[in-house]
Formats: C-alpha cells, sequence, structure tokens
C-alpha cells in the first residue's frame, strides 16, 4: 500500500483528497498546511508520493519541491493547482514535480495519476 503525503493551506482539499485516496486503499502518513511543513513531514515520514498544492503560505508548492528534491532526488511529487496557473505548474515540473491535477478534483484523474506516477 503506498504511503501519501498531503500538503496544501486549505483543510478541506485536504479532507477531499485524503478521501479519494483512503477509499482506495492508499495510506495517509501526514498532512500539512504549508510547504515548511510539508518539507519537515517528508523527512520524517518518508512517503511513497506527495501531493503539493501550489499556492501556500510561509512556503510555497515550488519551493517545497525544490527543497524535499534536494533531500531526496527521487522522490515522486504531484502538483495541485487552480486552473489558470500554468506557469507555475511548469516552474513547479522544472523543480521536479512530475505530474499535476488541476482542482476542482476529479477523484479518476487523482488515482490516474498517482498510478502514473507510482509506476
Amino acid at each position: 500500500m503506498a504511503r501519501v503525503l498531503i500538503v496544501d493551506d486549505a483543510a478541506f482539499m485536504r479532507m477531499m483528497i485524503k478521501d479519494i485516496l483512503e477509499k482506495n486503499g492508499y495510506e495517509v502518513v501526514g498532512e500539512a498546511s504549508n510547504g515548511a511543513k510539508g518539507v519537515e513531514l517528508y523527512k520524517v515520514e518518508r512517503p511513497d508520493i506527495v501531493t503539493m498544492d501550489i499556492t501556500m503560505p510561509e512556503m510555497d508548492g515550488i519551493e517545497a519541491v525544490k527543497a524535499i528534491r534536494s533531500f531526496d532526488p527521487a522522490a515522486k511529487i504531484i502538483m495541485c493547482s487552480a486552473m489558470g496557473q500554468q506557469t507555475m505548474v511548469m516552474d513547479a515540473i522544472r523543480a521536479g514535480a512530475k505530474d499535476f491535477v488541476v482542482k476542482p478534483f476529479q477523484s479518476d484523474r487523482v488515482l490516474e495519476s498517482i498510478k502514473k506516477v507510482l509506476g
């Protein structure tokens, strides 16, 4: 069972993703409300995959991707972005994110992305 870390500043978004994942047999090992906490939790939990929001307080998703990837170059991270954040999504991919899903989420798209990235 794949272990997932969810990083998003919106509690209801974390809840939504967690719900989708747990219903489909994934284990959510942690939740963080900003990039800095996400990086800390990543180091502790060593999840198989991370869902990462782009726009967050303290440390945004792109900075968090860079920090996680410098700690673990093999990290698997999926960006979650609102419509109209294409430029930021491209920055995130350049920083090392493996895929992205657009909000509002469609559960099959989230699951498809996770399966693809986990290989």
